[in-house]
């Protein structure tokens, strides 16, 4: 299986993912400039890479304007293949926001994120929500995704379920 290798754009928004715990606060707290960069270049991926900060927010406090930032950083990629790095809490809504807006087609979106911060936590479920993001992007058909858990959702089925810290498909039984 030779496939051209494609550049991976990563459009990064903060959330827990990239984030560090504040005990004065008892919370994670998003980095003021994102750890993701150096952490994708310790990966050593075959694929060239490019990095995109719109924002470095809980997703909570994401304004519509925030939205419409990453939906135009997406529209004016020269990229086809695109992570959103995003925080748990509004992840569904803004894949929803994104498919129902994006004008271009012929871009392969996925969304992820973490419950546990990247930097300073073993184990953390950020790599992996990563590395899982990235092995989806070859595969998918173009369109708006989000990778979690070891699985990939549609816009229209994922729900977070707050008290089992995770996500399904409103479609599963």
């Amino acid at each position: 299986m030779n496939k051209k290798p494609f550049t991976i754009h990563f459009v990064i928004t903060g959330g827990t993912i990239d984030s560090y715990y504040d005990g004065s606060k008892d919370t994670a707290i998003p980095n003021k400039e994102s750890i993701i960069p150096t952490f994708i270049g310790t990966l050593k991926l075959y694929n060239d890479t490019e990095f995109t900060t719109v924002c470095m927010k809980d997703s909570r406090e994401l304004k519509p304007e925030d939205l419409k930032n990453i939906l135009k950083t997406i529209e004016k990629s020269p990229h086809t293949k695109i992570i959103v790095t995003h925080g748990t809490y509004t992840m569904p809504d803004t894949a929803r926001f994104l498919k129902g807006n994006l004008k271009r087609k012929d871009q392969t979106i996925v969304l992820t994120a973490s419950a546990i911060p990247i930097n300073g936590f073993a184990p953390s479920d950020g790599p992996f929500s990563l590395g899982y993001a990235i092995a989806q992007l070859e595969n998918l058909n173009p369109g708006v995704y989000v990778a979690m858990h070891g699985k990939v959702f549609s816009p229209e089925e994922i729900i977070k379920v707050m008290s089992e810290a995770r996500f399904v498909s409103i479609f599963q039984k």
